[in-house]
């Protein structure tokens, strides 16, 4: 019985007019762990995005960049969940959330959708709400109808450095969030700000 987290897929939109956006930031930590666990994206079309299999501190996962845009996330993950038989609980969703400041990063499990589309879409596409999530903290542009501009553009040098900052922090306990040990991830991640 898995226990730990089987799937991490991270959010945001293909395309590199979209690379550096804010509305990609889940797709920055997942190229990240990649990078560090020496895996290499390649295309599946039958899952819909770019995948991997990586091998964090001795836990295997595959990881996921859907390719659908943010709004049909949920595609991507069900047909790869699907396929490999991973329950709801043992995924885990890093995306970008307007409600943390730059440099914060939460991790959590269950709840709606914030009005996040990517969440949204998932929690439609694989019927449950019960998935983890890495929020990776962008700012909030002060009024709710600046909220789509605001992600989809690219943030500026000193807060794409504290973006960065506490991707560095989520990936710190990345080895606790996959092997199942989300009390300390969440203790070790929750105290950094």
């Amino acid at each position: 019985m898995q226990t730990g987290i089987a799937l991490i897929v991270g959010l945001g939109n293909p395309g590199t007019e979209h690379d550096n956006t804010r509305h990609n930031a889940g797709f920055w930590l997942v190229d990240e762990l990649a990078s560090s666990s020496g895996a290499s994206f390649k295309h599946e079309n039958k899952f819909n995005g770019d995948v991997c299999k990586a091998n964090i501190n001795g836990c295997t996962c595959w990881l996921l960049k859907p390719d659908t845009y943010m709004n049909r996330s949920g595609q991507a993950v069900a047909a790869l969940a699907n396929f490999y038989k991973i329950p709801s609980v043992s995924i885990l969703v890093v995306h970008d959330e307007i409600d943390l400041p730059p440099g914060v990063a939460r991790l959590k499990q269950g709840g709606g959708h914030g009005g996040h589309n990517g969440l949204r879409d998932i929690i439609a596409s694989i019927g449950k709400k019960d998935f983890y999530r890495l929020r990776i903290g962008v700012g909030h542009p002060g009024t709710s109808d600046a909220v789509s501009g605001y992600v989809l553009n690219k943030p500026p040098r000193e807060e794409k450095d504290m973006i960065d900052a506490s991707i560095r922090d989520a990936l710190n306990v990345m080895q606790d969030i996959v092997s199942g040990n989300f009390q300390n991830a969440m203790q070790e991640l929750h105290s950094k700000s």
